[in-house]
Order: structure tokens, then C-alpha cells, then sequence
């Protein structure tokens, strides 16, 4: 067992008895020979600024940070996955991938869900959420990846899509730092682009400003258009209650993290006393921290973020327990993730889209009619560019 990395390394390759894997069955037709971990840091063209910046909690956003996985197995079959952090955390994740992927050598690429739970425990004393499952994500991306592209599939056709295409709405044109004129022209410029519905940032420090923003770009989208808005947690209860009631007349598809991620009752409160959809989940990072905000009855639309929860695995987990619910999906960025599961959902979903990773990838998704669309393409559909491996800050080799 080695591990190959252009930083220093200490005391990374555990004891053989600790990572050997259990001995294959008659079922087990091939093993995890290689993995490759790459931290990459994507700069985005211009500071992104949301209600948290406002609030003088966060600065202003300038890259995103990926923790990229690519797997290859003793027959030579390959799959690729990421998980992805904003403003801190990249390096921790690439960190404790490291310290964890040795348990993947030898291991039956096809037993998705017993090298969760092994990767899970060879982590135990960080727990099971936060950093230590999103790192987890990309690997565990990268199996599905790998079992789809070995089945010939799509990931959605292997899982079992309930449909081809998928309603998709646009975020990054509508932030908090965009005139309200440039605002308007990105939300043209995305529905002749063949996206359906546009979302816009609140959480201005004056009320009165989000309601005039609103206001303008549904009146020039019209009746017809979908429109949600995104509060990124940063209103109280009564300033909430109270812009939830003045928004209702804007006819929004929801209203987004209205309230802190983990105020389960107070988005209940908001859900029983507006007629508008109330939407959040994409800030938590277990599938657990979920099951608390279905069961208080807080969401109407659930929006999961597969990288943030532990991946694939643990989103599909979850989504049986929404459809229990019987609560729409609208999983958070990650689109070339999300498109396939959103497509297995068999309730009423959304896809959020971002131009923000096209740089990271070779292949592009499709939108028109308002829906973003399945290609016939194995796996997730996408390899890495040039241009991605170009923003490598960090890379180890597994063997």
C-alpha cells in the first residue's frame, strides 16, 4: 500500500491488517486498484456577495474549492467524483480523503454502501457529518460514477430515472451585488438560454429594497415565469413572517432559508402560516440533520446537496424518506450531480443551475423548454478539462 502526493506525507500508509479488505466472494468480479484525490481551486470572475456578506458574516466569495476523486480498478474500469467547498474547508477535506482512502485498495468497487460505512469508520473520531462525510462524497460519487459508465448508463438509467429531463431555474445572475438592470438582463439572457424559472438573493439591510427588487424583475418576467427568492438564513422570525406575507403577492415558488438552517421550529411556523413553499436544507450536512427538519414539518421543498451529505448513497436514503413525505426535491448546486438524481426523484423536482464549473469540465448540459436534460452519456457525462487540472493546488495517489 503506497501513497504518492507532492506534499509531505507522514505516517499516512496504515498498518496492513487495518486496511486489508475482506476476502471477495465468487461475486466479486473486480477490486479497487487506484485512487487519485486533487484539491482544486476554481476562481470565479467576479466576488460573489449574498445576504451573509451583508450581515458582515462572511466575505465576499472569489473561488470554490474542489476535492475531486478518480478511482481505477484491477480490469482497468474508471469512475470520477467531487465534492466542493466555499470560503474554508477544501483543505481539510483533501486532508481527511487522504487519511482515508487507503481502506478502498482491494476493495469490490460495486459494494457502494459497505465502503461507506467502511469509509465512515476509518474517520469514527471525527463523526459522521461536516468534513468528514463530505469527504466521503466525492469518493463515493466516483463509485457510482464507475458503475454507471461500467453498465453503459447514465447514472439516472442505472439507478432508475423516473424521467429525462428536469425543470431548472438559474441563481448565479440574481446576487445581492448585481444592479438591479443587470439582474434583469442575466434572467433574459437565462430563459433565451432554454432555463424555466430565475431566483433572486434577499436579505438586503433595508427591507424595502428586496421588495423593490422583487417587485421589478416579476414585473418584467411577468406572470408566466417562475421566480424564488433566497434569504441565506439571514432574517429573524418576525422579519421573515412579515416578508413572507408582503412576498405572497408576488406568486414565488418559495421562499429559500428564510431562517437559520437549524431553526427547524421556526420554519415550521413559517410553513403552516404562508401559502407560499418554504425551501431549505441545503446548508446540512448529514442526512440525520435532515430527518429533524422533515419530521418538525418545516420544509415544503427539500434541497439536499449530495456533496455536503456524503454523496450519492446518503442522497438516495434521504430521498426515500422525502417521498415518504411526499415533499418536492430541489437539490442545491452541484447540477452535474443533481440532474440524475432530481431524475430518479418521482415527485416534483428542481435543478439549480451554475455556469460556475463549466471551466471544470469538458462536456456541458443541455437546456432548453425551461428543463435541463439527460444526455446519453455513461456515468455523471463528464471528464475533467484541461483547465480544471491546470487549478491543481494539491493531488496524492492512492495504490
Amino acid at each position: 500500500m503506497t501513497i504518492a502526493t507532492d506534499k509531505p506525507t507522514s505516517g499516512l500508509t496504515a498498518p496492513d491488517a487495518a486496511i486489508t479488505a475482506l476476502a471477495a466472494g465468487a461475486a466479486s468480479i473486480d477490486r479497487i486498484a487506484e485512487v487519485t484525490l486533487s484539491s482544486i481551486v476554481l476562481p470565479l470572475k467576479n466576488p460573489i456577495s449574498d445576504a451573509k456578506v451583508l450581515t458582515g458574516r462572511q466575505k465576499a466569495m472569489t473561488e470554490v474549492v474542489f476535492l475531486f476523486a478518480e478511482i481505477r480498478t484491477e480490469q482497468g474500469h474508471e469512475g470520477i467524483g467531487f465534492g466542493y467547498s466555499k470560503r474554508a474547508g477544501g483543505p481539510a477535506q483533501f486532508a481527511h480523503a487522504q487519511e482515508i482512502a487507503p481502506v478502498l485498495i482491494g476493495e469490490d468497487p460495486n459494494d457502494i454502501g459497505k465502503i461507506w460505512t467502511k469509509l465512515v469508520w476509518a474517520g469514527a473520531s471525527v463523526g459522521r457529518s461536516g468534513v468528514a462525510t463530505q469527504a466521503i462524497a466525492a469518493i463515493d460519487i466516483a463509485l457510482w460514477d464507475l458503475k454507471a459508465k461500467r453498465a453503459g448508463l447514465p447514472l439516472a438509467k442505472l439507478i432508475g430515472s423516473s424521467r429525462d429531463s428536469v425543470q431548472t431555474y438559474n441563481t448565479s445572475g440574481g446576487f445581492l451585488h448585481t444592479p438591479i438592470a443587470e439582474v434583469m438582463e442575466n434572467a433574459a439572457i437565462s430563459l433565451s438560454n432554454g432555463i424555466g424559472g430565475i431566483k433572486l438573493k434577499v436579505g438586503q439591510p433595508d427591507w424595502r429594497t428586496d421588495i423593490a427588487r422583487v417587485t421589478a424583475v416579476r414585473e418584467f418576467l411577468g406572470d408566466d415565469v417562475p421566480l424564488m427568492v433566497d434569504a441565506n438564513q439571514q432574517w429573524d422570525r418576525p422579519t421573515a413572517q412579515r416578508m413572507g406575507r408582503i412576498l405572497e403577492q408576488l406568486d414565488l415558488v418559495w421562499i429559500e432559508e428564510p431562517l437559520d438552517a437549524y431553526d427547524a421550529e421556526g420554519h415550521a411556523q413559517l410553513a403552516r402560516s404562508l401559502d407560499t413553499s418554504i425551501a431549505t436544507g441545503e446548508m446540512l450536512a448529514s442526512v440525520g440533520e435532515h430527518v429533524r427538519l422533515i419530521e418538525a414539518g418545516s420544509v415544503d421543498i427539500l434541497q439536499p446537496d449530495a456533496p455536503r451529505i456524503g454523496g450519492i448513497t446518503q442522497f438516495l436514503k434521504l430521498a426515500t424518506l422525502a417521498e415518504r413525505h411526499n415533499l418536492q426535491l430541489a437539490p442545491h448546486f452541484a447540477m452535474e450531480i443533481h440532474l440524475h438524481l432530481a431524475a430518479v426523484y418521482p415527485l416534483q423536482t428542481w435543478v439549480e443551475h451554475f455556469d460556475w464549473l463549466d471551466p471544470l469540465f469538458d462536456e456541458h448540459l443541455e437546456t432548453r423548454d425551461g428543463r435541463m436534460h439527460l444526455s446519453a452519456r455513461p456515468g455523471l457525462g463528464f471528464t475533467l478539462s484541461e483547465q480544471g487540472r491546470a487549478w491543481t493546488v494539491a493531488k496524492a495517489v492512492v495504490r
